[in-house]
């Protein structure tokens, strides 16, 4: 059975490498140890130990002295870099999947460098066409208290769901230090999210006065991802104490079930019209290429000319038959005088003058080494 992959992605503070941390070490404890994949170039140190990591093959800091670049830059490049050997990581896990149960894989803290990158979306592509892969959405908790900040990384949640079209878990971290039960509880009823956004100071003022456009705003985006909410498997954990692992490690075997279920599915349907749409752009490539080269069927034609080789054996489009030297199709050809004929009769005696003269000009004029090329052609 092929290692389910989660693919842990967040905005940056929301401690998603210290979530890394605590799910490997979780996983050794049930001693099920998974595959760690890290993907952050620009990270110093990895609090876990990572059987394929990208500060391996591209170094961050000369990447940015190469080619000039900032931070951001640097890590899509470095990104860039690393997914052109994409099939030999995917071929390396593969090895080790008759072993393993998870693969684990980090990523920057960077969100956008990462999900909206052509290189992201190759890794991503890449694990998904290989194992059912999941999609881990860390949310700091404590900062997603107000809904407008909330309601705003629940989009940033949606985009990312429709990006990858893959499963989604929403995992709310740091619930150490507050609890997820609001956020799920607004998930779950509109209308308690509609009393909190009226108590919300940050949208309302002190006085209580609502600005209009932002709290319509707001409402109409709470109302908009009602459904999207019904597609999320939402977990509270602490990567600090490792409390709501187990529920987070039942996420996934839920999700697994409906990669299978749905999302594999799917995925075989578009790469399956892929490959037929590349087949008829194939044939359609060949046609046009058949009719530049004037390589089409002339059975129906009368002028016919096999070849000006003959020793040479074809095959007879009519009955399958092969000709040979002697049952050739007789030839015809044209000589000069017979192309007379072609000319018109109001104008051929004028006609006729002007291609005697430049006849007769052009054999006065030619040269006896001309003449030499001239029947040394016509040998041939």
């Amino acid at each position: 059975m092929a290692p389910s992959t989660v693919i842990c992605i967040g905005m940056a503070g929301s401690g998603k490498t210290t979530f890394m941390q605590r799910l490997n070490s979780h996983l050794h404890s049930k001693k099920t140890p998974p595959y760690v994949i890290n993907l952050d170039p620009a990270v110093l140190k990895v609090p876990f130990g990572a059987n394929i990591d990208i500060r391996d093959s591209v170094k961050y800091k000369k990447v940015m002295e190469e080619y000039n670049l900032g931070p951001n830059g640097a890590i899509v490049t470095s990104l860039n870099l690393f997914a052109t050997k994409i099939d030999q990581v995917i071929k390396l896990v593969e090895k080790r999947s008759d072993k393993v149960k998870n693969v684990i894989i980090d990523t920057p803290g960077q969100i956008e460098c990462f999900i909206w990158s052509a290189s992201g979306s190759i890794i991503t592509e890449a694990f998904a066409s290989t194992f059912p892969t999941v999609i881990a959405y860390i949310v700091d908790t404590p900062r997603n208290t107000s809904p407008t900040t909330f309601i705003s990384n629940m989009l940033y949640a949606c985009s990312i769901l429709y990006k990858t079209k893959l499963p989604m878990i929403v995992v709310f971290n740091k619930t150490d230090v507050k609890k997820a039960d609001f956020a799920k509880e607004w998930m779950q009823d509109f209308e308690v999210f509609q009393a909190a956004l009226k108590e919300d100071q940050d949208l309302n003022g002190e006085e209580g006065t609502s600005s209009g456009y932002m709290s319509s705003l707001v409402n109409s985006m709470s109302l908009m991802l009602e459904e999207f909410y019904s597609q999320l498997d939402v977990v509270g954990v602490s990567a600090y104490t490792g409390e709501g692992f187990d529920e987070f490690l039942d996420a996934i075997d839920n999700k697994v079930e409906e990669y299978n279920e749905y999302y594999k599915a799917e995925r075989d349907r578009i790469l399956k019209k892929k490959e037929e749409d590349e087949k008829k752009r194939q044939a359609k490539s060949l046609d046009h290429l058949m009719k530049d080269l004037d390589i089409k069927d002339k059975k129906n034609k009368d002028s016919d000319v096999l070849s000006d080789y003959e020793d040479e054996e074809f095959d007879d489009e009519n009955n399958g038959e092969v000709l040979r030297d002697e049952d050739e199709p007789e030839r015809e050809y044209t000589f000069p005088e017979d192309r007379n004929s072609e000319i018109n009769s109001k104008n051929d005696a004028d006609l006729q003058a002007r291609y005697q003269a430049a006849f007769e000009a052009t054999a006065k004029d030619a040269s006896s080494k001309t003449l030499e090329t001239m029947a040394e052609y016509i040998r041939r």
